[in-house]
């Protein structure tokens, strides 16, 4: 009996979930994902519920992409995080937080896939006809980034290398604050984690 290959996105697009702890340049293309937004701060029960729920549409996603015989490795999960008003990011009050859980799919993922897998949460009861996740094509283009390695509180050093990078680069930040999850906390000690830090630049 032959095995299904399974599609493993971070080997497929080095590009996009490769990075090292001295900034650079990235061209990235445009490509599909499914996201679950709010706002709160990331310790509180509604992000951490999220996380776990669109986790579930990835795998229902997964599932039935493998029953067409076209499997994939459930990708690291993304975030794109930001703030609204006057107050920089880390002086506004963590619950006025605004952010978006993102999965990238694969090319052959399209939305007759997505709407069946909403379709058997429903059926499930893991999801209602008012559900809050969305099909949705993202493009961030050209993008400064860099590998942050430690805490997810302690990026201010490596987020300020970053933002000379891109000065010092000429361009200007035009996209919202994105994480890339490389490393799993629950299994990882804090100062061990690896995150991606990205910003779509102009």
């Amino acid at each position: 009996m032959m095995t299904l290959e399974k599609l493993n996105l971070q080997k497929a697009y080095p590009e996009y979930y490769n990075a090292v702890t001295k900034a650079k340049i990235v061209n990235l293309e445009p490509s599909n994902y499914i996201t679950l937004s709010g706002i709160c701060a990331p310790e509180d029960p509604k992000f951490l519920k999220a996380i776990e729920d669109l986790y579930g549409l990835a795998y229902h996603i997964k599932f039935i992409s493998k029953g067409n015989d076209l499997d994939f490795v459930v990708p690291k999960m993304e975030g794109f995080w930001w703030v609204t008003g006057d107050l920089p990011f880390e002086e506004t009050a963590r619950n006025d937080w605004h952010w978006k859980i993102i999965f990238r799919m694969p090319d052959f993922v399209g939305k007759s896939e997505y709407n069946e897998a909403i379709n058997q949460m429903i059926e499930k009861g893991k999801a209602t006809n008012e559900h809050d996740y969305v099909f949705e094509e993202i493009h961030e283009g050209l993008s400064a980034q860099i590998l942050h390695i430690g805490s997810y509180d302690n990026e201010r050093e490596t987020l300020n290398q970053l933002y000379q990078f891109i000065e010092r680069e000429g361009f200007k930040i035009s996209g919202y604050h994105h994480e890339i999850y490389l490393s799993d906390p629950r299994k990882t000690s804090e100062e061990k984690l690896k995150t991606i830090l990205r910003y779509a630049i102009q």
